[in-house]
């Protein structure tokens, strides 16, 4: 009994861990599996801004179309732009791992279960907290991931956003370098208002949460129905017994 209850514990310390990660981020948001408009929003988004870097090598242009309610046609015009991929062929990328390493000082990491390693919240805060940042050689860095390498490919969409000062002493330029100036704010706006761009990563985030369980969508849609088989042939088990042994009693 011991070791089943040490092994129980042992299982759930990298949930935990899982968790902690989340715990720290500006914002947060709650994935919506239903929500199959978000969903297709958010894998435009993603062919169009992150599958040139970063594969999904566990989804399958196919298995995503049938979840998320896209017919082959459209999905093979519009989402698949390489010669070489087809649509029952796995979300890859053309660059090869060992160029990305020389250009990149390291290879871009595949995104197929990065929500269930990272979770939501932080995605969605990383996604968020892009700002200017002249010290970094790609000219960004992250609130949420420090020194980061990733350029802010969204950048188009968002606009420049900078760190900014609270108060009027601050905005002066009489404590640069301070601490305390780390507000966020657009400084030249992009193709979208904060308010659109915020729901763009949104619908991002969403659709890497149902790339990380994509079974997810099936469960929630059996799920109730088991539950209604279950409680009918309880129900039924029931008056079996009953009739089993009322000669009995």
């Amino acid at each position: 009994m011991k070791k089943q209850l040490f092994a129980l514990l042992f299982a759930l310390v990298p949930l935990t861990g899982m968790a902690a990660t989340s715990s720290d981020v500006p914002y947060s948001m709650t994935p919506d599996l239903e929500d199959k408009a978000s969903l297709q929003n958010g894998m435009k988004l993603y062919v169009n801004y992150c599958l040139g870097c970063h594969s999904l090598e566990y989804q399958r242009f196919s298995r995503a179309a049938s979840d998320l309610g896209m017919p082959q046609d459209l999905v093979e015009e519009n989402l698949i732009f390489s010669s070489d991929l087809l649509f029952n062929d796995q979300m890859e990328i053309a660059m090869e791992e060992e160029d990305a390493a020389n250009w990149f000082g390291a290879a871009p990491p595949d995104l197929t279960l990065h929500n269930r390693l990272r979770g939501s919240d932080w995605i969605y805060s990383y996604l968020l907290t892009f700002y200017k940042d002249d010290e970094q050689p790609t000219g960004v860095n992250n609130k949420v991931f420090d020194m980061v390498a990733m350029p802010n490919v969204l950048e188009p969409l968002q606009g420049v956003q900078e760190k900014v000062c609270p108060d009027a002493e601050h905005q002066n330029g009489e404590a640069e370098g301070d601490a305390s100036c780390s507000v966020l704010q657009v400084t030249e706006p992009g193709q979208m208002s904060p308010d659109e761009f915020e729901e763009a990563v949104y619908d991002l985030t969403n659709f890497l949460a149902y790339v990380g369980e994509p079974s997810k969508l099936q469960a929630n849609t059996l799920g109730p129905k088991v539950l209604i088989f279950i409680f009918i042939f309880g129900v039924i088990a029931y008056l079996l017994k009953r009739e089993y042994w009322r000669d009995i009693h």
